[in-house]
């Protein structure tokens, strides 16, 4: 099967990879000459920035529905994204293990492989908030003193995973209702952080460790409220969407972001590991903390609820 991946790969030559803005040109063309080295190619890959995961996940189900191929053979977005086009079945699964992926990195039927652990917890600038106001549980966001000052970005699916999870669905509504009415700033991850850089807002409510590793790598002193607990935990997953244009250079460079070159790469562009692999970042980090991580089975539910705090937060 490899043979045959590696010999239709090279007759496609082409391979269209939608993944995380923080990932950059740089990042996506390091991939890609690593996969060309490895398998002994000379694939173009040509690299779309995620500018709003929800919203191009959208409309990957709507040129479906609409009977179009995607614009991209592979996508690195979160295992909530991921969920919700397995439950349109816009997904082409493939025996990954055939090809040495380890079966524990496999997801959703077959249809998906995680790449790396993102963390989110509630974030705030050490210049502009005193140690002393740092939150040490997620109860602390719902303090009278942070409204108008609280922000919150649209990655709802970082609550949806609490009510499927350790919460369960009553307990995160009702806390999603009291935070909705401490009359957030609403934004997307990019730029919540600038905002908290600015001083604009004092906390996010969460954000994911990649924004922190952007910022550090600018001076700029964000830092995780380190306390809370549970550790919500997305994975970046790659999957082959249904109709791609160049399958077999999909599912081979599916295979290939499973392997150990790649956590090294990753790493350095996006800050991010697999808390799978023993010995990164990630899997140090995850040691000695309750670690919510979403499951095939949840995505139905994530999927609902996610959609449900969406509404009430806000968020269009």
């Amino acid at each position: 099967k490899l043979d045959e991946l590696i010999a239709g790969a090279k007759k496609e030559g082409v391979i269209e990879f939608y993944g995380p803005s923080t990932l950059g040109p740089q990042g996506a063309q390091a991939l890609a000459a690593a996969f060309n080295k490895k398998y002994g190619l000379n694939v173009k890959l040509g690299y779309s920035p995620s500018g709003n995961m929800t919203r191009d996940t959208g409309k990957v189900v709507g040129l479906s529905a609409s009977g179009q191929p995607p614009e991209w053979d592979i996508m690195v977005v979160t295992d909530a994204h991921h969920g919700s086009l397995w439950l349109r079945k816009l997904h082409i699964p493939f025996d990954y293990t055939s090809i040495g992926v380890p079966k524990d990195r496999i997801e959703y039927d077959r249809g998906t492989v995680s790449v790396a652990n993102q963390f989110a917890l509630p974030a705030y600038n050490k210049k502009t908030l005193p140690a002393k106001d740092v939150p040490t549980k997620w109860e602390d966001l719902l303090d009278p003193k942070w409204q108008g000052k609280l922000g919150v970005i649209n990655s709802t699916h970082h609550w949806g995973r609490l009510a499927a999870g350790p919460w369960g669905e009553e307990k995160t509504i009702d806390f999603i209702k009291k935070l909705s009415a401490q009359k957030p700033l609403l934004t997307r991850a990019g730029e919540m952080a600038q905002r908290l850089i600015l001083g604009e807002v004092l906390i996010s409510a969460t954000l994911q460790d990649s924004q922190l590793h952007s910022s550090k790598e600018s001076g700029a002193p964000l830092a995780f409220a380190e306390q809370v607990q549970p550790v919500i935990s997305p994975e970046y997953h790659v999957g082959v969407l249904k109709n791609a244009p160049h399958p077999n250079v999909g599912h081979l460079f599916v295979a290939f972001m499973a392997s150990p070159e790649v956590q090294a790469i990753w790493e350095k562009h996006t800050g991010h590991t697999s808390a799978y692999v023993p010995g990164t970042s990630a899997h140090k980090f995850a040691q000695g903390k309750q670690v919510v991580y979403m499951k095939q089975d949840q995505a139905a539910k994530v999927d609902k609820i996610s959609r449900q705090i969406g509404k009430i937060l806000g968020f269009n």
